[in-house]
């Protein structure tokens, strides 16, 4: 993007500022190449606030006025997800749910981003049990506000469904008709088994999630620094029960380094009590 282009200037002091501010709320580790890529996203912020400057605009963060820091995030935050994202966790996940048998299964999507991957994992217990009334209790969670919505909503445009199997559309989505053509809705009887809330992975309320039996965790911490990894992955040993699930990312092999998991294949891994031999 051209620098003479730009409504507003943007300064290496400003987006340093907002590299740092980012990274304080969220925990995200934006590189030094971001810069028009931020420019693009908080430049919606400043003409919808009729804002003149970026100085004025993150005095108003820092200061949280109007929740303008919950906006921040979310203009910040990238959602990049799909239906049945890297399929073979879902053919892990179904064999899982085997050993629990009929116990009650807690399952935390800790990004639930847009939502396609907690209706996948939804969709996954409804075909396990064979039953729309599994026994499994899905918290799907984000820090950004904004998708969440759309997450319980339910709602996509219809290319965003066409990599599902014909048989799973019919059975678990309803087309669009009139004013919704174009898109497809979650059933709702998919919905009501995933919960969704706002959570910072940096915040502190984590006793919600103790005792859970899987995580999932995907294509998240590659935006953390190795630090910030570290603390979340500790944090994810310490909440999940002994023997519980991990799934991460594919490129997310730093789980490797944390005591306390022992891989099961690719990005999967169980925890155990440290010092514990595998």
């Amino acid at each position: 993007m051209s620098r003479r282009a730009q409504e507003f200037d943007l300064t290496r002091a400003q987006f340093q500022r907002i590299r740092q501010m980012i990274r304080d709320y969220a925990g995200i580790s934006l590189a030094a190449s971001k810069q028009d890529m931020v420019y693009s996203r908080l430049v919606r912020r400043l003409r919808r606030l009729h804002l003149d400057s970026f100085d004025a605009y993150l005095a108003l963060v820092e200061g949280d006025e109007r929740n303008e820091r919950e906006a921040f995030v979310n203009a910040l935050t990238t959602n990049l997800t799909a239906f049945y994202r890297e399929a073979h966790h879902f053919e892990v996940l179904d064999r899982v749910l085997s050993e629990y048998g009929s116990q009650r299964v807690r399952i935390w999507c800790s990004a639930a981003s847009t939502g396609e991957e907690p209706y996948s994992i939804a969709m996954t217990a409804v075909e396990h049990y064979e039953s729309w009334a599994p026994p499994v209790e899905i918290v799907a969670t984000d820090i950004n506000t904004e998708v969440l919505a759309n997450c319980r909503a339910g709602i996509y445009p219809l290319d965003r469904v066409e990599d599902v199997t014909l048989a799973r559309r019919k059975r678990f989505f309803q087309r669009g008709v009139g004013a919704m053509t174009g898109r497809a809705r979650v059933r709702p009887e998919l919905r009501r088994l995933v919960e969704f809330e706002t959570f910072n992975l940096l915040g502190q309320q984590w006793a919600r999630f103790n005792g859970v039996d899987i995580i999932f965790c995907r294509n998240v911490m590659i935006y953390f620094d190795k630090p910030t990894q570290s603390a979340l992955l500790q944090q994810f040993h310490r909440s999940l029960r002994s023997g519980g699930w991990l799934f991460v990312g594919h490129s997310e092999s730093q789980v490797r380094d944390v005591p306390g998991f022992v891989s099961q294949g690719h990005t999967v891994y169980r925890a155990q009590a440290v010092g514990v031999a595998a």
